[in-house]
């Protein structure tokens, strides 16, 4: 079974910064890709950005240049940076392998 363990959301201010950290247990398969993705209150789940295994990453429009996701297959772990944080960033963080395995999320709000 796997399961995959969200941290470091919480609140900051516009042009702050947080970093998310997934963690992933049970049956991994560190060939798979790994990513994030977001749902903000009333709207559909974004794609934020996903990473494979031999790290080609790839991003939302509206976070390129702010976000950088990593992993760490050797802890089955994937990051995600996130700076210059806008109001419209505010959403539930999720994590996903291959999008077939996801965590239960972290929220983050950025405000003043």
């Amino acid at each position: 079974q796997v399961q995959l363990v969200e941290s470091g959301g919480g609140l900051v201010q516009p042009g702050g910064s947080l970093r998310l950290s997934c963690a992933a247990s049970g049956t991994v398969f560190s060939i798979d890709a790994m990513g994030w993705d977001r749902q903000a209150p009333g709207k559909e789940r974004e794609l934020v950005a996903t990473i494979t295994s031999n790290g080609n990453t790839n991003y939302a429009d509206s976070v390129k240049g702010r976000f950088t996701i990593s992993r760490s297959s050797a802890r089955n772990t994937v990051y995600l940076e996130m700076n210059s944080l806008k109001p419209e960033d505010t959403a539930v963080y999720s994590c996903n392998i291959a999008r077939s395995y996801w965590g239960k999320g972290t929220l983050v709000t950025v405000s003043s």
